[in-house]
């Protein structure tokens, strides 16, 4: 699913315009992303939580020439379904 069937999805199901749905999906996606900026966690609860952890620097390998480089730390966003996705899912 793309955004655009997402927006479909979210104005057919909460009875709104699709310009309404997209207003909605673009402060939901631009609320989570400050808050994480910021360093807080997001969590919705049954559907899952959206943190930022901290990846280590690490040594990987060029496939090209089979050099070994450094990939440097960095920081990534990491999202652990809930109970009620998960069970959704099976």
């Amino acid at each position: 699913m793309n955004k655009a069937q997402l927006i479909d999805a979210m104005a057919e199901g909460a009875g709104l315009t699709k310009a309404d749905a997209k207003k909605a999906l673009d402060a939901f996606v631009e609320a989570t992303s400050d808050s994480l900026k910021g360093g807080d966690r997001v969590a919705l609860i049954g559907f899952g939580s959206f943190s930022v952890t901290e990846r280590g620097e690490r040594t990987g390998r060029n496939p090209q020439t089979g050099k070994e480089i450094t990939i440097p730390a960095k920081k990534v966003v990491k999202f652990k379904a809930g109970s009620e996705l998960s069970d959704a899912v099976k």
